[in-house]
């Protein structure tokens, strides 16, 4: 009875772990503005989860997203919901392994270098300073991938192409893809290419003297529904992947006199968390 069970696990996780991966963080989308845009594409990978940020800028976030911490919810006993309980994407010897295995259990300093030891082909773009390779700061999020685009002015569509390209050249070597995009558009000045505004005034700025809660959110729900349209490709591309869709933070528009983020506050820690994971987890141990 233990072999049988012990070789349907080796089998279950051999299989899981040949399953593309797409993980898509949309750049301080507020959960309230992502539930009031029209969002179908989006929508349809799972159900929409009110969760809490690992942290209210977007460094600090994808640090903890790449080590297995995505936002959760912290009362609910629901794996990969809440990541204390369970984690979608789990580092053995990653913290406290929780009360369920998780569902991809990698060895790696990160998740990146983890997927890529089990043989992926992992690929990455971004289009927030944080991402940017020449930096320092750049360099310790993005140095893991084995190929990473940074965008200076955000284009979901480039990030969509460049990534379907990069997926099929792994495809054709047999290869799962790890991928990975940080959508810009929603991050402040909330601009996306054809708008009709102009990027360089900028509604939500920390001291800044052209705020405007209004206009903030007119923004970035237009910003949020500019990338549902043109993120269609990318979604049915990895229609039948492991899909982790999430903000990384949300911003202040005048709440309690605040605005924008890297500051403690509920909105800018209050964010969406959407994902579809394909049945048979299970961890390697």
């Amino acid at each position: 009875m233990r072999r049988r069970l012990a070789s349907t696990i080796k089998h279950n996780y051999n299989l899981l772990m040949s399953l593309d991966v797409l993980f898509v963080t949309l750049d301080s989308a507020r959960y309230d503005a992502f539930t009031q845009a029209a969002l179908p594409n989006v929508r349809a990978i799972g159900k929409v989860w009110r969760a809490w940020a690992p942290s209210h800028f977007t460094f600090g976030s994808h640090a903890a997203f790449f080590v297995g911490f995505t936002p959760g919810i912290s009362e609910r006993a629901e794996p990969f919901v809440n990541p204390k309980y369970g984690r979608i994407f789990r580092l053995y010897n990653g913290g406290a392994p929780g009360m369920h295995p998780g569902y991809f259990l990698l060895h790696g300093r990160t998740i990146v270098e983890g997927f890529k030891n089990q043989g992926y082909r992992c690929v990455g773009t971004g289009a927030v300073r944080w991402f940017d390779p020449a930096t320092p700061a750049g360099q310790l999020l993005t140095e893991d991938f084995d190929e990473f685009l940074f965008l200076p002015l955000p284009d979901v569509r480039q990030q969509v192409k460049w990534v379907i390209e990069k997926a099929e050249e792994a495809r054709s070597d047999r290869r799962p893809v790890f991928a990975f995009l940080n959508a810009g558009e929603t991050h402040v000045p909330y601009w996306h290419p054809e708008a009709e505004w102009d990027r360089n005034i900028n509604p939500a700025q920390a001291f800044g003297r052209n705020n405007d809660a209004q206009e903030a959110r007119r923004r970035q729900i237009a910003c949020l529904e500019w990338i549902d349209c043109h993120i269609y490709p990318l979604l049915a591309y990895f229609h039948d992947a492991a899909i982790v869709l999430c903000a990384d933070h949300g911003d202040c528009w005048g709440e309690d006199g605040l605005w924008e983020h890297g500051i403690h506050h509920r909105f800018t820690l209050e964010v969406p968390l959407v994902f579809s994971l394909p049945e048979g987890s299970i961890s390697s141990e």
